[in-house]
């Protein structure tokens, strides 16, 4: 009978490699925050509202390849206020980066994207051949 070692964090060490590997790579992708996302599908699409606010729409890169639709961009905004002999400026940068894999059901040549009040939309349609379809059934009496 051979005697086995339990290591209890020997899982968490081997991630905490392997994401260091892959840092190192260069494969990982690091955003300043992630835009809150509500996602839903419907009967003949898929919606994905992104909060965005502060972001222009040319400031937006959106993009799919190989099932993975990636939304990444940048937000920068400056405020600035001058009053009774003093200045402030306020400036917010970042980058935000968020990507979702999509289904085989969804068309990939027809998604659209718009921006209004802090809001992306995008719409992925579902492709047409597997929209679900109502079969009647007869009665053989």
């Amino acid at each position: 009978m051979a005697i086995t070692r339990y290591e209890p964090w020997g899982l968490l060490s081997q991630l905490q490699k392997e994401l260091e590997r892959g840092a190192a790579e260069g494969s990982t992708a690091t955003a300043e925050w992630a835009p809150a996302v509500d996602i839903k599908e419907e009967k003949d699409r898929f919606v994905i509202h992104a909060d965005i606010p502060g972001v222009k729409p040319e400031d937006i890169d959106i993009s799919m390849e190989n099932g993975v639709l990636t939304i990444k961009g940048e937000k920068k905004t400056e405020a600035e206020t001058e009053k009774d002999g003093y200045k402030r400026v306020e400036r917010t940068y970042g980058s935000f980066y968020r990507r979702f894999s999509l289904p085989d059901t969804a068309n990939p040549d027809a998604i659209s994207a718009v921006s209004k009040h802090g809001v992306l939309e995008l719409t992925i349609p579902k492709k047409e051949h597997v929209q679900p379809k109502k079969i009647s059934v007869s009665s053989a009496e």
